[in-house]
């Protein structure tokens, strides 16, 4: 009986699995899963019983259920989805399950193929495998099926990467197909040319008379054979081996030969499979079975444990195999050989030591050919093999880092006696001989080295005495590349221009490095840090952009005109990343001060605009309002002359900024509005990069907030989204940060839909962390205690706050910090901590009046009365009734609805539990009656519970509650109770 499903075929008594006809290598334990699911018919089969079934009577970790089904999973390929996993539970198999009466019904060509063979035990000298092919399930079915349609196939790829192994099944798969077998020449050991076809009528038991063995006399002795011969290992006599093969082809049609080499043979009709290295996860995943699953991470297990049978990677460990095989480039040899240390040095032993791979990754299997018995070997194998000129270009374009393009690979390598012509031919040559990997996807081709092999010829490159040559050459290059680009960035639509230029980040710190070294040439070194600041900025790489602009600073001289502006461009650059990484500390004021002045001596108009943004924003983060207001007007004037429109506009925002902290909600809003509505996005000259934010991005953060505080959530709730998905689709962290900190936490927070907050924050954490952003961190943070206090998490949330506070307060960003003091306030509250609660929120009203940060002090003095209440000191009702009035009086000249809503419910509260309804119904419901929209926000559901609580009680109401009274002894007068309502 045979089982059919989507595309796959199951032969149970032969324990064999096809796919589309192919058969397809499947462990033996993979097997046991796979039938023990589908024997279940669809229904869950629980962890515990896969275990006692497939390993009966053995003690077998969770972790190897795990790796087999991924192995399962990984040959179901676009249908893994067949395998269900029900979390915590087990697995089910979902796919629809048919049975065939045969093999023919199930696999008719190939079983009818099948049948008419003969016996194949003698018709080949295939080494029986000692284990299985692991992680080529997808190599081995493309390679089978070019060896099927063509005559003639070489396997390519480079040294370890598994050409023999992958072949060598391959030609096991295509044994039923060659009546008179598949046979394997092994020509590694070969020299000298001539042994060519000598070896192959040795393989071939041919008996031939005396004299010269040549492939005519070959291809005549084997007459109409219907073979594969199988070429193994050409490179050192590729020529001969290309002949070998022609000629045969040519003598005997029906027979086919299949090559594995590290270069093509370039032979008539030769078609080529590129053996790809092994599957390694990227850095991103995460979960264990999603690990397990890649090929080069299954190899790495599969040898650990061949020494270490009760091998089982936790998750720690996995993600460490991932690293490492990342590391090795997916080369199985390598692999191989990290996984045999492993046993000795561990998995983290081998990751940590892993930079001096070449001594570390060795003793290979006894039985190996020498070359492939150390890493080093392998690439010595292939290195020896090159001529000189190529050996030379092959060094020197070790010196890039990323990829590289003929143009540049030309900038490095040419030389008196290697002229460009000659750099493209050498390059074309180690791209056949797999020594440089090439893409090609349009007109231009981009070249790179694996990690392993880049390695190694950095060493010669080392041995040969040409670093610093090189690297001088390639550090120039990049300068003029980055002037370029610098240029272009004025004229080129930036998403263009960032896609030119993102990519080669690894050469140019590279460049960097060199220049600033000791061997380096700092002149250079200046020039590159000034011409790269743009991408610095559009990247989001702050940290590193400050450590380079330090760099280049403490090298600068002065004097003349030249570096004057470089001088101005580092110092605005400077204020930039420390604005960024350390806040409005002196030293950001200082190099914005400086960079100020040096414009003004230059009458360099763009570079005054962004020295006043930047001071502008460093008032904004330390609560210099005022100040802030006067530079913004400043800017504003300046702008009025600017070639850029976009510049008034940005004016407007910055004006409408101050406002919105000053109080002034209404002018504020007039400012933002004309910005937000007008502002168009240059497609070039970022702004993101010329005034730290994305514009659209700044402009709507405080639009968002302010429609927020004068009652209009739903549109506060739908623009901080919308900015969130504008940001994240401009690719710019910075500005995502300030999106999330700004609008798409806060609101959601201020509005009370805590998942979206909880979202959000997330967000912001994972992008603050991940790009070093420290006061975005710190802000996140904060966010997430405030998130965690709000849903009634006190403890942890009072932790978070106060830790991340302490960092705010240090840097001395003050723009968040007052409104987390309210927060922090609230949160020592929730634990019964009411006079710190009070020191807090005294704190916050000290700040506020100080900085005269007034669009919070409703909020303020609100918490400040529900405090007093909850310590209970004497008069405390009248304290608080006097703090909630002055919160609903401030929240009213600033035209903050929704702060006003707040005062309003917690004094009606107030007045409602001393027995005064009538007065809080009459504080409450016209604020409440003044919204039109966001009814189904907290803070609005809050006030409609008390209000429906402070309902007047209609006639029949008052007899019943005045006949309940009377029956009542130890009440007072009827008129007094009823009073109250």
């Amino acid at each position: 009986m045979t089982i059919k499903f989507g595309r796959f075929q199951v032969l149970p008594h032969r324990r064999e699995f096809f796919a589309e006809g192919l058969r397809v290598p499947l462990g033996s334990r993979a097997f046991d899963v796979l039938m023990v699911l589908i024997e279940a018919g669809g229904e869950l089969v629980s962890k515990d019983e896969i275990l006692s079934r497939v390993w009966p009577g053995m003690v077998v970790e969770e972790h190897s259920l795990q790796f087999h089904i991924s192995a399962l999973r990984k040959v179901l390929g676009e249908d893994r989805g067949f395998i269900k996993t029900i979390s915590g539970r087990g697995y089910r198999f979902v796919a629809e399950i048919t049975a065939a009466a045969s093999e023919q019904e199930a696999l008719p060509d190939r079983g009818a193929a099948l049948s008419s063979l003969p016996d194949t035990a003698n018709l080949t000298n295939l080494p029986s495998p000692t284990s299985g092919l692991i992680g080529r399930e997808a190599e081995l079915s493309e390679a089978t099926a070019l060896v099927t349609a063509h005559r003639l196939v070489t396997l390519v790829g480079a040294g370890g990467i598994g050409k023999t192994r992958l072949g060598r099944e391959v030609a096991r798969h295509m044994l039923p197909r060659f009546a008179d077998g598949v046979w394997v020449a092994e020509l590694g050991l070969l020299s000298d040319p001539d042994l060519v076809p000598v070896t192959v009528a040795t393989t071939l038991g041919l008996e031939l008379a005396a004299g010269a063995v040549t492939p005519e006399r070959v291809a005549a002795a084997l007459g109409a054979k219907q073979l594969l011969l199988v070429l193994d290992n050409c490179e050192l006599v590729i020529d001969a081996a290309a002949s070998m093969a022609e000629v045969l082809l040519r003598a005997n049609p029906t027979a086919q030969v299949m090559a594995t080499s590290r270069e093509p043979l370039r032979a008539e009709d030769e078609y080529l499979y590129r053996v790809p290295p092994l599957a390694a996860p990227p850095e991103s995943t995460e979960d264990i079975e999603d690990l397990l699953g890649y090929g080069a991470v299954r190899l790495f297990v599969a040898r650990v444990r061949a020494t270490e049978p009760h091998f089982a990677p936790d998750q720690r460990i996995a993600a460490a195999i991932a690293a490492i095989c990342r590391r090795l480039d997916g080369i199985a040899l390598a692999i191989e050989l990290a996984a045999a240390r492993a046993a000795a040095l561990g998995v983290e032993g081998v990751a940590t030591h892993l930079d001096d791979r070449f001594h570390l990754l060795i003793g290979g299997r006894r039985t190996a050919l020498p070359r492939h018995q150390t890493l080093r070997s392998t690439l010595d194998w292939s290195y020896d093999l090159l001529p000189e000129r190529e050996r030379v270009v092959f060094r020197r374009v070790s010196i890039f880092a990323d990829g590289f393009g003929l143009k540049a690979a030309t900038a490095v390598a040419v030389s008196a006696e290697i002229a460009a012509s000659d750099v493209m031919d050498c390059i074309a040559n180690l791209v056949a001989k797999s020594l440089v990997m090439a893409d090609v996807p349009g007109a231009t081709a981009r070249y790179w080295l694996l990690e392993t092999t880049r390695a190694y010829a950095r060493e010669k490159l080392a041995e040969s005495g040409e670093l610093e040559q090189v690297a001088r050459a390639h550090a120039e290059h990049y300068r003029n590349i980055f002037v370029r680009a610098q240029t272009e960035w004025e004229t080129r639509p930036t998403l263009e221009w960032l896609a030119a230029y993102g990519r080669r980040i690894g050469d140019l710190r590279a460049a960097l490095d060199w220049s600033f070294s000791p061997q380096g040439d700092t002149s250079i070194g200046i020039a590159l840090t000034v011409a790269s600041v743009p991408l610095w900025l559009q990247l989001s790489l702050i940290e590193e952009c400050r450590g380079y602009v330090e760099r280049a600073l403490s090298c600068l001289g002065s004097g003349s005109n030249r570096e004057a502006s470089y001088e101005l461009q580092l110092y605005s650059a400077l204020g930039a990343s420390l604005m960024y990484t350390k806040g409005p500390v002196p030293e950001t004021a200082a190099a914005w001060t400086t960079a100020l002045e040096i414009a003004q001596t230059l009458d360099d108009i763009e570079y005054q605009s962004r020295a006043l943004w930047g001071l502008f924003a460093y008032n904004i983060g330390n609560g210099g309002y005022r100040a802030a207001l006067a530079i913004a007007q400043t800017f504003c004037n300046i702008a009025a002359n600017s070639a850029d429109p976009a510049d008034r506009l940005i004016g407007d925002a910055m004006t409408g900024i101050v406002l919105h902290h000053l109080g002034d909600q209404t002018g504020a809003r007039r400012h933002i509005e004309r910005q937000v509505s007008r502002y168009r996005p240059p497609d070039r000259r970022s702004h993101a990069v010329r005034f730290l934010f994305d514009q659209r991005v700044t402009g709507r953060v405080f639009l968002a907030r302010i429609l927020w505080l004068q009652g209009f959530p739903d549109q506060a709730m739908r623009i901080s989204q919308r900015i969130l998905e504008d940001a994240r689709a401009i690719d710019h962290t910075v500005s995502l940060c300030y999106a999330l900190s700004g609008a798409a936490c806060s609101v959601p927070l201020m509005v009370g839909d805590l998942a979206v907050a909880e979202r959000s924050v997330a967000m912001l954490l994972d992008h603050s962390a991940k790009h070093v952003l420290a006061l975005w961190h710190a802000w996140a943070r904060c966010l997430e205690g405030a998130l965690f206090i709000r849903r009634g998490d006190a403890e942890p949330g009072l932790r978070l706050l106060r830790t991340a506070l302490d960092e705010l307060r240090e840097s001395e960003f003050a723009l968040p910090y007052t409104i987390f003091l309210s927060a922090l306030a609230e949160g020592f509250a929730g634990v019964g901590q009411v006079t710190q609660g009070i020191a807090a929120i005294d704190e916050a009203l000290a700040r506020s009046e100080r900085d005269e940060e007034r669009w919070c002090a409703p909020e303020l003095l609100r918490v400040k009365g529900e405090l007093v209440l909850q310590e209970g000191a004497p008069h405390a009702a009248v304290v608080a009734e006097d703090h909630f009035g002055q919160a609903l009086d401030r929240a009213r000249r600033q035209g903050a609805l929704s702060w006003e809503l707040r005062a309003a419910t917690s004094l009606a509260r107030l007045w409602h539990e001393q027995n005064r309804t009538r007065a809080a119904r009459e504080i409450l419901a016209p604020v409440y009656d003044r919204f039109t929209e966001g009814f189904e926000t907290a803070d609005l559901r809050a006030a409609k519970l008390l209000l429906d609580g402070l309902r007047p009680l209609r006639r029949q109401q008052v007899g019943v509650v005045a006949l309940a009274i009377s029956l009542c002894a130890g009440y007072g007068g009827l008129a007094e109770i009823l009073a109250a309502f």
